[in-house]
């Protein structure tokens, strides 16, 4: 099937901009993306602080200013996003596109309504980018196989969760008919709550068992939560265990991006997009100082 025209390779200044601003393996999409985290965590502070009823009393004005000032750039940034790309509608509907833009909405948005522009923090979602700049995409072989190891396990667990269930609300049942309304317990419900807190070893003390009996039934329960805690653990090991040794490991893959549909993690020597059959731009480690 040929290649749409579309397709082909950006070119020129757009070419250069888009390996800056979407390729990690390059040393300016490195310090691009480094610079990017940075404003993104300080935009974040910017927030938090002004949040502070204190400290906005005596910096409030050039907290704002700093605000404006991140949003503008991310705005900027956003819309260098849209230039450099070949279908920008398909990048601002992509994960990332729709978390750049939710990241400069709520400060325009509090020019209408003011408590909008606390929503801010959602920029923290971008940094997710950090697993291009770590280069964390060559572990996404091992997070697929958790997926699997995960999926594989869903019957088995959903068995336990079942199992854990019935003994929660066996346990709270006794526990009510023990130690009754005048010890806190007042409904089944309360005894369920209970033994839920006390299974998972959360512990939080709220009601607890004041007669004999009652006390050396908890003491059963907490015992009985330590051993429950690792069953699942076991079941999804045994599951990748056995997933690593039936499956050869994935090969290893850089953090290229496909410029038309933005799929991630295809080889050095790929030259076309394993998911829409793009042409790559080539690898450009020297082709933007």
């Amino acid at each position: 099937m040929p290649i749409q025209e579309n397709l082909t390779p950006l070119h020129g200044w757009r070419r250069k901009l888009y390996i800056i601003i979407f390729e990690a393996d390059t040393r300016a999409g490195r310090m691009f993306d480094l610079a990017l985290i940075v404003l993104i965590l300080l935009s974040l502070l910017t927030v938090v602080l002004e949040s502070v009823a204190s400290i906005r009393q005596s910096w409030g004005t050039q907290l704002k200013w700093l605000d404006w000032l991140f949003t503008i750039v991310f705005t900027a940034e956003y819309l260098l996003r849209l230039v450099c790309v070949h279908k920008p509608l398909r990048y601002a509907r992509s994960f990332f596109g729709v978390v750049d833009l939710l990241s400069i909405l709520p400060l325009y948005l509090g020019l209408f309504i003011p408590e909008s522009r606390f929503l801010a923090d959602v920029r923290v979602l971008r940094l997710l980018r950090m697993f291009r700049i770590l280069k964390l995409t060559r572990y996404m072989g091992e997070a697929r196989e958790l997926k699997r190891a995960m999926l594989a396990s869903r019957r088995k667990i959903l068995v336990f969760l079942m199992s854990v269930i019935a003994l929660v609300i066996i346990l709270g049942t006794l526990m009510y008919v023990i130690e009754g309304e005048a010890n806190g317990f007042t409904s089944i419900p309360i005894g369920i709550y209970w033994a839920i807190v006390t299974l998972t070893t959360v512990g939080f003390g709220d009601i607890t068992p004041k007669t004999p009996l009652g006390q050396a039934l908890a003491s059963i329960v907490m015992i009985t939560g330590y051993g429950i805690i690792a069953v699942p653990t076991g079941i999804v090991t045994a599951e990748i265990a056995r997933g690593s040794s039936s499956t050869p490991a994935d090969k290893q893959s850089a953090t290229r991006l496909c410029p038309h549909c933005f799929t991630e993690g295809h080889d050095w020597d790929a030259r076309f997009c394993k998911h829409c059959g793009g042409k790559l731009p080539r690898p450009a480690n020297h082709t933007v100082s």
